[in-house]
């Protein structure tokens, strides 16, 4: 078995950090390019009824981060005709800014961008080193990591021009928001955390959790040593390497692990476009998740949990925390951080039938509860 872990890891090594080695003679290995990212995008957005401004915002750095701009059409034509513009549809509300979680892109929002943007400017876009955006290298310390992600948003809203903004990120966006909320504090009116990822601290072996203890906590039972030792190899790789590493087969390798994808999304789409988004936005060269393998820890602990640090926000910013009740994200870190911070502030609610994907699994539930937020700030 030593053996063969070996092999993988010479031949993932070359073949997915150092995308200019020899493996990279072999183009036609992955079914994927960024035009076929394109296309299969074009296909999702063109579901969207709202006015719908797409385009590469171009950082200081020559970075280019790819920007979905959403605006009310009722409210653009009323104005076209010089006519009074009914409520709740008013002019310069404050923007609902998007950032989507690991792996993903501005297309899994397409279940509440119309939504969404009724009443105000919805702007999402992809991460530094997802989706469309620029594939940069990443440092392989974590604060170092989070800061280029960071410094990418705040450059970004620079770049579009906005004062201030209802910030909304989910799971590794949700870490990222929370993280981009501290250092810019001033630039954020409500904070929106969905099923956010990196927030509860590793817990050691034989170290008792004070949160977690008392007769209805349920103990689970430790994992298996065959979990462990995968987890322990799969950590020598980039999250994603499975998906480049099987070549021609990556798309059905990404239909048969993530069928929920298809499910999530079959009234919109009743064929393989939204797995087929997913398989074209990871195929691609490494780049974001570079950064969030030196941000996280095996089995997907951070190295650095957002809950020793979430004391920073400024306790008048009002913060929302949105879960799943199906998910396997913990939502006894919503109340760590109320506890945290003060219950004033802070807001936890919880999305029944909902899993991780809570906006595309009740996507309307989930807008109904972004509207209501958005409309208590303006």
């Amino acid at each position: 078995m030593y053996v063969i872990i070996l092999f993988y890891h010479v031949i993932l090594t070359h073949s997915l950090y150092r995308p200019s080695s020899w493996w990279g003679w072999w183009p036609s290995w992955r079914p994927t390019s960024m035009s076929r990212l394109k296309s299969t995008e074009a296909k999702i957005l063109s579901r969207i009824q709202n006015d719908l401004w797409s385009r590469y915002v171009t950082l200081p750095n020559q970075d280019r981060i790819w920007t979905l701009t959403l605006t009310n059409k009722t409210a653009r034509k009323a104005a076209e005709h010089g006519q009074m513009l009914p409520s709740p549809i008013a002019p310069k509300k404050t923007p609902l800014v998007m950032v989507h979680g690991f792996g993903g892109g501005v297309g899994l929002w397409i279940r509440n961008l119309d939504a969404l943007s009724g009443s105000r400017p919805v702007h999402a876009f992809d991460l530094l080193g997802f989706g469309r955006s620029s594939r940069p290298g990443f440092p392989t310390d974590a604060a170092l990591a989070e800061e280029q992600f960071v410094k990418s948003i705040e450059l970004w809203r620079e770049c579009v021009g906005l004062e201030n903004m209802i910030l909304l990120g989910h799971s590794l966006g949700g870490y990222l928001a929370t993280s981009y909320a501290i250092q810019h504090p001033s630039r954020v009116t409500h904070l929106i955390l969905v099923d956010p990822w990196g927030f509860p601290e590793r817990h050691q072996p034989g170290v008792e959790n004070p949160d977690r203890q008392g007769p209805d906590v349920v103990k689970r039972p430790p994992l298996p040593r065959w979990v462990k030792v995968l987890a322990s190899v799969v950590s020598l790789f980039n999250p994603l390497a499975v998906i480049r590493a099987a070549g021609p087969w990556g798309p059905g390798l990404v239909n048969r692990f993530r069928p929920d994808f298809k499910r999530k999304f079959e009234e919109l789409f009743d064929d393989d476009t939204m797995t087929q988004y997913i398989y074209h936005c990871n195929a691609q060269n490494p780049s974001g998740e570079v950064g969030f393998r030196a941000m996280s820890e095996s089995l997907g602990w951070a190295k650095r949990p957002m809950l020793q640090r979430v004391h920073l926000l400024p306790p008048s910013m009002p913060l929302t925390l949105l879960y799943g009740a199906r998910s396997w994200v913990d939502s006894a870190s919503g109340e760590q951080v109320a506890k945290i911070r003060g219950r004033t502030a802070t807001r936890t609610v919880m999305i029944d039938d909902a899993s991780h994907h809570v906006y595309a699994d009740k996507p309307e539930d989930f807008n109904r509860v972004v509207r209501n937020i958005c409309n208590l700030v303006d």
